[in-house]
């Protein structure tokens, strides 16, 4: 059985994550034989959102793909690099009048993976698309131009990632990896769902591991004791890069192992 290893990396936070993964990830790539690296990186900027720079840094590092999520649209200098590098995906449930494109199709080494960002509608943005049609219509639109799909589903609630997996990999529709991003807390539920997709509720992130969500301590403190508006500051003590590595076998192309990482320098 030939397998393809697949690294999914959980949020990004600030410089001091986009260093982390800078120092560390072409040889967490080589160690582990991984073939192909998707990262969220939402939050990669200084202060929050996205940016070309730290963009470009994480493409450097050594990923292949970059997911995002709500926090996407922060910085408008961002949305001509969505337009002309269609690697980096915004969720595809966004109009299609937003800039970017929430899905694509990309050869890696000779395999060709659907890459999904979706968007959950529980407690996010109101007005959106509903996950579960925007999926259903993308890949009746894409089916027979894949081989199996790596999905990203940035959401709040647990029960609508769990809910929206299940929809998919109920289809049959190769559906390899579903992975949840946003909460920034990795979850200890890692399995391989009916139909074969490897599954898990939250990646967590890269970030401090001595922070709340990676943003220092005492700010947050602050905020919930007072309830007065605070800068948020991102952490830099104990950086961790969280997520999964999946094996998929390149025959029937299921989830035939899904492994929660907590890589750190230490």
């Amino acid at each position: 059985m030939g397998t393809f290893n697949i690294l999914c990396v959980g949020d990004i936070i600030g410089s001091p994550g986009v260093d982390f993964v800078r120092r560390n990830l072409w040889n967490l790539r080589k160690n582990n034989n991984i073939e192909c690296v998707v990262a969220n990186g939402e939050n990669s900027a200084n202060g929050n959102g996205i940016d070309s720079k730290s963009a470009s840094m994480i493409f450097e590092s050594g990923a292949d793909v970059i997911t995002t999520g709500n926090h996407v649209w922060h910085r408008k200098e961002f949305y001509n690099f969505l337009d002309e590098n269609k690697f980096v995906l915004r969720p595809a449930n966004y109009p299609d009048i937003c800039p970017g494109a929430g899905y694509n199709i990309i050869n890696i080494i000779g395999y060709k993976i659907l890459f999904i960002n979706l968007l959950g509608t529980v407690f996010m943005e109101d007005g959106l698309e509903s996950a579960f049609i925007t999926a259903d219509r993308i890949f009746l639109r894409e089916k027979d131009n894949f081989d199996f799909a790596v999905i990203d589903i940035h959401a709040e609630a647990t029960s609508e990632k769990n809910a929206l997996a299940k929809y998919i990999d109920g289809k049959n529709l190769n559906a390899g990896i579903i992975f949840g991003t946003h909460t920034h807390v990795q979850t200890a539920d890692e399995k391989i769902l009916k139909n074969g997709a490897g599954y898990i509720t939250d990646l967590g992130m890269t970030g401090a591991s001595d922070s709340v969500l990676g943003i220092k301590n005492e700010l947050i403190i602050q905020k919930f004791l007072t309830k007065m508006p605070v800068k948020f500051e991102v952490g830099d003590d104990g950086i961790e890069l969280q997520g999964v590595i999946c094996k998929i076998d390149t025959g029937n192309f299921k989830c035939v192992e899904i492994k929660r990482i907590n890589f750190t320098e230490n």
